[in-house]
């Protein structure tokens, strides 16, 4: 993926560390995003078109990070929607009576 310029460089140092990240923290793409502070969509381009052409051990080990967190994806929704409707979860908003 080597281009000229220094903006290819960056973006490759990005999708490494974005890598990383993913790696050493079993995080999900979009708490990568948040992290970087780019979209997921950024993140999900990098690790599926940029990264095989890096480094194809490292796009090999985030693919089983990903995939474990895809089937434990519907473990996490349920537990968001318990933590709602028990009030652990803060709320943004507070509604007053007229």
């Amino acid at each position: 993926m080597r281009r000229n310029g220094t903006k290819a460089l960056e973006i490759e140092m990005r999708v490494l560390r974005e890598a990383d990240y993913i790696i050493f923290n079993n995080s999900t793409i979009r708490q990568c995003g948040k992290n970087f502070m780019v979209s997921k969509s950024t993140v999900h381009k990098d690790m599926a078109e940029r990264l095989p052409k890096i480094n194809k051990t490292l796009f090999d080990m985030v693919q089983e990070v990903l995939k474990k967190n895809l089937s434990e994806r519907h473990i996490r929704g349920g537990k968001a929607t318990k933590e709602k409707y028990e009030g652990k979860v803060k709320k943004c908003c507070i509604r007053r009576p007229f």
